[in-house]
């Protein structure tokens, strides 16, 4: 009887480092996941940040060259601000959905994609 006892203790033991072995692992699989979103989204940000840092010395150089143009260089801004807008409201009521769209199945994606393991495992 008494062996009985040690065996379902010995049992009992296995089943909770089982449980918590299997908790460590959803931390870190849950961690792996935030890590590998996070550095696609910091990324993403980056390469968004130069390429608007580019538009943005863009848009100074034509309005100054469209100002030179009209006579006066702060109407080449007036031109450029206003060409902002027209795209800015193209964006708002026509693609803006669609944007939401791609925004939310890319996080998605990061989030439930598998990492590639190595080959020579």
């Amino acid at each position: 009887m008494k062996d009985k006892v040690i065996l379902i203790e010995v049992l009992f033991d296995k089943i909770e480092q089982l449980g918590k072995t299997n908790i460590e692992l959803y931390k870190l699989k849950a961690i792996d996941k935030v890590t590998d979103v996070f550095a696609s989204v910091t990324s993403r940000i980056i390469i968004a940040a130069s390429i608007a840092l580019f538009f943005f010395l863009l848009t100074i150089g034509l309005s100054l060259y469209i100002g030179d143009l009209l006579g006066k260089s702060y109407y080449g801004f007036f031109v450029m601000a206003a060409f902002y807008i027209v795209v800015t409201l193209i964006l708002v009521f026509v693609r803006r959905k669609h944007i939401e769209l791609r925004l939310n199945n890319y996080i998605i994606n990061q989030i439930f994609k598998e990492k590639k393991r190595d080959a020579t495992n």
